[in-house]
């Protein structure tokens, strides 16, 4: 049975003065909340949200911009303080931990893989891979040869010696890549990796990423805006709105029972190409779609 790795329990994040009063009267607000919001000058950034993930799941986070996806990341990884509810870590409490508790968390049990790569431009690829376990004090030559390997791995092994700024974007990401995955975390969060890359570049990096993440067994939060990408990656997907969870279901469950019509209209945006098809082509997608599921 697996174990559950992350769980929130009724979270709450609001910025501004006094947060935790505001949460008080927006609990009894009955419908009028953007109005007190606008009154006390705050900003509801995610709201009453509960699940939990289970090891080796790759949990899709998906939502537009504005939406509290990566504020609830952030909070997952305590890079933002909750208002009000609970966030475990191996069934640890995370609000309640010491500074030097965070640091160990983040340093020993968390990677995060951004949008923009924070690579370190004064290293070579293979230094900047091998990042986070010189942070461990893994001894270098263990470092450097684990770090090789990954770099094979996300097809960068002529690259080691090369420099951050040597590398096109697509590379960069698959440095940044690389450094996440390479690390001892069993849980890595990931906001939004792949879209500063080109399309092509971007469905590569999805799949070298499903491959490689089919070994290693890590439990992965995935932040998307893109509803194709969250279909194609993810064990379970989490749609948000307003800092609000709209539906949590696998991508199967999604497609044929969205039970908003905001998760609707994304699940057609996602298969939109299909209209530009000559209509055998749909019926043939069509098909496939509906056999693929039925095996599943």
């Amino acid at each position: 049975m697996p174990k559950t790795t992350i769980q929130c329990e009724n979270v709450w994040k609001i910025f501004g003065k006094f947060p935790r009063n505001i949460w008080e009267i927006l609990e009894n607000s009955h419908g009028k909340e953007k109005e007190i919001l606008l009154q006390y000058g705050c900003t509801l950034g995610i709201q009453d949200i509960s699940f939990s993930i289970q090891e080796g799941e790759i949990f899709a986070i998906m939502g537009l911009s504005g939406s509290g996806k990566s504020t609830l990341l952030r909070c997952i990884n305590r890079l933002a303080e909750i208002t009000i509810g609970k966030i475990f870590i191996e069934n640890q409490e995370i609000s309640s931990m010491t500074p030097k508790a965070i640091k160990d968390l983040r340093q020993k049990k968390i990677s995060m893989v951004f949008q923009h790569f924070a690579l370190l431009p004064h290293r070579t690829v293979l230094e900047n891979a091998a990042f986070g376990l010189e942070i461990q004090k893994v001894d270098k030559n263990k470092r450097h040869e684990m770090a090789r390997e990954m770099l094979d791995m996300v097809g960068l092994k002529d690259c080691e010696q090369s420099y951050p700024e040597e590398l096109s974007g697509g590379m960069q990401q698959r440095v940044g890549l690389a450094r996440a995955l390479l690390s001892h975390s069993d849980i890595i969060l990931m906001d939004e990796p792949f879209s500063a890359l080109d399309p092509i570049i971007r469905e590569q990096m999805c799949d070298e990423f499903l491959k490689i993440v089919a070994h290693l067994k890590k439990t992965i939060v995935f932040i998307t805006h893109d509803m194709g990408e969250a279909l194609k990656v993810a064990d379970r997907i989490a749609v948000m709105k307003d800092g609000k969870i709209l539906q949590i279901a696998t991508p199967e469950e999604i497609i044929l029972h969205p039970n908003d019509i905001f998760i609707e209209k994304f699940v057609q945006s996602a298969f939109s190409v299909l209209k530009i098809l000559p209509a055998s082509m749909q019926r043939l997608f069509a098909d496939s779609a509906k056999k693929s599921l039925s095996e599943k």
